[in-house]
């Protein structure tokens, strides 16, 4: 079997066009790999991750990974997280791991294997390498005002939110393992 198969859009620029927001990392630049820590297999440490610029009126952020290389019909969810204070800006690498706590009345959603952090990047050996898109996204309400059950999908939280956001940042990395 071949894991060739059209590249994947962008997911972002699929859904209606809102203002962008600096979104920056100290791991990773933008489309470069993501650090080694990153991986799967080695740990699945969340990057570092720092905005700005965040629109008058935020009231909450939330926060996605998402891998639209994954081979499926709709992606690969790594990470959720709503309800993170309109005033934050900055996430250290390890954030939610023991010792790195996420904010008070921040919420993990359950990523695409079932747990609540972050899943580091693990493409199938030999594929092409894959893009991992980090977007923080300014929203107009605050979490509990979205309505986003702790048990939602990402998928969930991003059609409930969808009206919601003010603004948008984006980095992607992107990880392949060899065949």
């Amino acid at each position: 079997m071949t894991l060739d198969r059209p590249l994947a859009p962008e997911p972002y620029g699929l859904l209606p066009p809102v203002p962008s927001f600096e979104l920056v990392s100290d791991d990773f630049a933008p489309g470069a790999p993501l650090p080694a820590s990153a991986a799967a297999d080695a740990g699945s440490r969340s990057p570092h991750l720092r905005w700005s610029g965040v629109p008058e009126g935020t009231r909450s952020l939330r926060l996605d990974v998402f891998d639209p290389d994954a081979p499926t019909p709709a992606g690969f969810w790594h990470w959720s997280v709503v309800g993170l204070p309109a005033d934050l800006t900055e996430l250290s690498a390890g954030a939610g791991d023991e010792g790195h706590p996420l904010p008070d009345g921040a919420v993990v959603l359950r990523n695409e294997m079932g747990g609540r952090g972050f899943t580091g990047a693990a493409p199938p050996a030999g594929d092409r390498a894959h893009r991992y898109v980090f977007a923080v996204h300014a929203l107009d309400a605050t979490g509990a005002e979205v309505g986003v059950p702790a048990e939602a999908t990402p998928t969930v939280a991003a059609f409930l939110g969808l009206t919601h956001v003010l603004a948008r940042g984006t980095l992607t990395g992107t990880h392949q393992v060899p065949a």
